[in-house]
């Protein structure tokens, strides 16, 4: 039988969402924050000439400066205030949470609770930056260097060009980190990864008229634009459906006597994802091989030989490219995993709590049985990650299809959706017994 939460849930409907005022504030809130965040990627940086970079832009962007670009919005393909887009708040975010496991300061910050939690967010926040300051750096080094068919991409070189690159570039990726936090907290989601999800999903309407362009001039066959599509579709359900998945571990706990009362044994579940580790392996993994490509990419033409030959190894769709990108899949999956989950502590907290698997004994056997669960796990999580990240490589590379459907950027789509519609759900259902409460209590006062 239903129970009362699942039975609200399957009576949602409009009229519900139109009632939630709360909601739709926080709705409209979202949408004017994420307005901002794509005027912003139409500023450009002061001192840098928009045509040549876009002539520049236009020779390199079928490698892996359109996927740096795809992540920013277009904002790096425009070179504006938020080319550096918010990753390199993930990057800290992400080696903080992987520093919290080997560096003993940090794991104690993490169990002091709300505290711990804001100092560790507050070292988020220099790291980052501290790897934004490094990034723009070497980015306002590379657009010295950077020569067009319309001339150089700028105007006037220089350490002053420098010193404001930096700083347009450090100000507006905190200020796109402040503006994320303020959609988590007076919106709806997660802020940072609605900022990445609103990049990608502006960059797909583009990608989808290129490849129907493509179509009508005849580089593709209209066959083949159709088994693209059909694909897309086949693997937006491969991924929901994997990222869905639970592998359900039966807890049992034993009778208990509270007070006067005997508790009978209770039975649950611990659900343990197939891709535990989400979306951070693709994306980590890319943070890695973007900065450092898009370099050698930047540099190739007028740095040592040497420059070209790992640039032409390492382009996209490459074996020497998608092997490096699989194994740092593969690491960041067993890693991140190892990070979250810890096997030993959750067979700790079932045993002080009475809790065990039926079969395995308390202890060191159930942390064992955890590890084994889980190591097989991570390895399904792994090989799924890697092949919906590289298959749009090897499309791209070896049929040229400017159409980004699979990889990095959809788990992230289908992700946040997810994560967003589920928060709009706890929200309607949240008005829905605030509104059982009022009527309950109107009825007693009547009565």
């Amino acid at each position: 039988m239903a129970s009362a939460a699942e039975q609200l849930a399957a009576n949602l409907n409009f009229g519900a969402f139109a009632k939630a005022t709360e909601l739709k504030k926080r709705i409209w809130f979202t949408l004017g924050a994420l307005i901002v965040y794509r005027l912003g990627t139409y500023i450009p940086l002061p001192g840098i000439d928009p045509s040549a970079i876009a002539d520049i832009f236009n020779r390199q962007a079928g490698g892996i400066l359109g996927m740096f670009n795809m992540f920013a919005g277009g904002a790096l393909e425009r070179m504006t205030i938020f080319a550096l887009n918010i990753m390199p708040y993930i990057s800290a975010s992400i080696i903080i949470q992987l520093m919290t496991a080997v560096v003993p300061t940090l794991e104690a910050l993490k169990k002091e609770g709300e505290a711990g939690r804001k100092k560790i967010n507050q070292y988020t926040r220099y790291l980052t930056v501290l790897i934004t300051a490094g990034q723009a750096y070497g980015l306002a080094v590379g657009l010295e260097g950077m020569q067009s068919t319309l001339g150089p991409a700028v105007a006037a070189p220089g350490l002053f060009f420098r010193v404001s690159v930096v700083v347009t570039l450090v100000g507006g990726t905190l200020f796109l980190m402040w503006l994320g936090e303020q959609i988590t907290a007076r919106g709806i989601g997660n802020g940072i990864s609605l900022i990445i999800f609103s990049g990608i999903v502006a960059h797909l309407p583009g990608s989808m008229a290129s490849t129907l362009e493509l179509g009508r001039t005849g580089a593709l066959s209209t066959g083949l634009i159709v088994a693209f599509l059909v694909l897309a579709v086949a693997v937006v359900f491969f991924v929901v459906f994997v990222e869905r998945a639970q592998r359900r571990i039966i807890i049992q706990y034993p009778k208990r006597q509270v007070g006067m009362r005997m508790t009978s044994g209770e039975s649950t579940h611990l659900p343990l994802k197939i891709n535990t580790a989400g979306v951070i392996p693709p994306i980590f993994a890319s943070s890695l091989l973007l900065m450092p490509i898009t370099i050698i990419g930047f540099a190739a033409g007028s740095g040592p030989s040497w420059l070209t030959t790992v640039s032409a190894y390492l382009g996209r769709g490459q074996p020497a490219y998608l092997a490096i990108y699989i194994a740092l899949i593969v690491f960041f999956a067993f890693f991140y995993t190892a990070v979250v989950f810890n096997p030993v502590e959750t067979a700790d907290n079932l045993k002080k709590h009475g809790g065990f698997i039926p079969g395995i004994r308390p202890g060191r056997n159930t942390a064992e049985y955890f590890d084994k669960i889980l190591t097989r796990l991570t390895v399904v999580g792994a090989a799924y990650l890697s092949l919906v990240c590289v298959l749009p490589e090897i499309l791209i590379s070896r049929f040229s299809v400017p159409f980004y459907f699979g990889g990095t950027s959809l788990l992230i789509v289908i992700s946040v959706t997810i994560d967003t519609v589920a928060q709009i759900q706890s929200h309607l259902l949240a008005h829905q017994y605030e509104g059982l409460i009022k009527k309950a209590k109107l009825r007693g006062r009547r009565g």
